[in-house]
């Protein structure tokens, strides 16, 4: 099984959700998504894919936004705001939070 994560090996959700990737022998392209962060189509696509709102989707710390739209923007212009792990497998993608959250698609 192949599986993509947004990574940041310095969050321990993240660094669990990665354990629980390998623990299932998946083959992981790890993207340490504020080195290479993400466009806004993909980050569009993940979150329709996932059935979460982008707004869901940005950290409890990030500022309010009005709208999805904003929130895009706001995660393409500034990525800490991004929540992780995000987790997308052939099966779909989930947000790591919990990171046992992302046991639904292995």
């Amino acid at each position: 099984m192949k599986a993509t994560i947004l990574h940041n090996p310095r969050c321990s959700k993240s660094r669990e959700a990665l354990a629980i990737l390998h623990g299932a022998n998946a083959e992981v392209t790890v993207i340490d998504y504020l080195k290479q962060p993400p466009t806004r189509d993909e980050l569009t696509r993940l979150y329709a894919v996932a059935g979460i709102n982008p707004r869901d989707a940005l950290r409890k710390d990030a500022p309010a936004v009005a709208d999805d739209a904003a929130a895009l923007d706001l995660m393409v212009r500034d990525p800490r705001t991004i929540e992780r792990p995000l987790v997308e497998t052939d099966k779909g993608v989930r947000l790591g939070r919990p990171p046992s959250a992302i046991r639904a698609i292995l």
